[in-house]
């Protein structure tokens, strides 16, 4: 802004207007909350595993209400045939089987409506799938609640061996039949053993036993045919050889 000039010669400079300072109304603090775990959107730990539970109950009735080992008895429904009867056999003894019904019965059934080969494939189809759902089933709603309970020694021998060499541990449990089937998929389920060794382990570990009682159903009208003889004692070395094994075992961890 130019200076203005004043009577006398002189010159004046501009004083600029004052500023008025208003008071800025005050801002209320918000208190910082440390973030803490995410929420998460599922039950509690405890809750899934009660569900869990409960499906497992409800399926072992089912089974005790339709009763499925009268297939051995009264055969497939005459409606279905072929591989479209096999493909269902398959999702059948998948269900069966997380449902605890033995698999050495549905092996014999599966050899003996099916014969040596498709009844072996169907089985065995069978064993992963079953497998595969008992897996998802204690991963989702069991792990959380049960891996704190894994304290005592054997408990977490189990778990680390499951969890470190989860391939080779797998493929030996179902190659020697000591451990329950549905045992060593929840114990795979409560591990933090991947799904993939998982499920390859269960499907080349399970080929001799499976193909062995197969090939017993198929064959069980000669009892003394060599082919299930050889079958009979597929079928009980090893077994032999899983109790050596857990036997060995066993005081191999008491020595420790």
């Amino acid at each position: 802004m130019p200076d203005a000039t004043t009577r006398s010669g002189g010159t004046a400079t501009a004083v600029p207007p004052a500023v008025v300072l208003r008071p800025t109304p005050a801002v209320p603090l918000t208190p910082v909350i440390p973030a803490g775990p995410a929420v998460r959107a599922w039950p509690s730990a405890y809750l899934r595993l009660a569900l869990l539970l409960t499906l497992l109950a409800a399926a072992a009735t089912a089974v005790l209400v339709f009763d499925p080992q009268r297939l051995l008895t009264e055969g497939w429904p005459p409606q279905l045939g072929g591989f479209a009867a096999a493909g269902v056999f398959a999702l059948a003894y998948g269900l069966c089987a997380v449902a605890f019904v033995p698999r050495p019965l549905l092996n014999l059934a599966a050899g003996a409506l099916f014969g040596s080969t498709l009844g072996l494939t169907s089985a065995l189809a069978g064993t992963v799938l079953g497998a595969g759902l008992a897996f998802g089933l204690g991963r989702a709603l069991g792990q959380d609640a049960l891996r704190p309970l894994l304290r005592g020694r054997w408990l977490k021998a189990a778990d680390g061996q499951l969890s470190r060499h989860g391939f080779r541990s797998m493929l030996a449990a179902r190659l020697f039949p000591g451990v329950p089937f549905w045992a060593a998929n929840y114990c795979a389920a409560v591990s933090r053993m991947r799904t993939l060794p998982f499920l390859l382990a269960t499907a080349l570990g399970s080929i001799p036993n499976t193909a062995a009682y197969a090939v017993a159903g198929a064959r069980a009208s000669a009892p003394t045919s060599p082919a299930f003889l050889i079958a009979l004692a597929v079928i009980g070395l090893p077994a032999l050889a899983g109790t050596v094994l857990a036997w060995r075992k066993r005081h191999h961890l008491r020595a420790r």
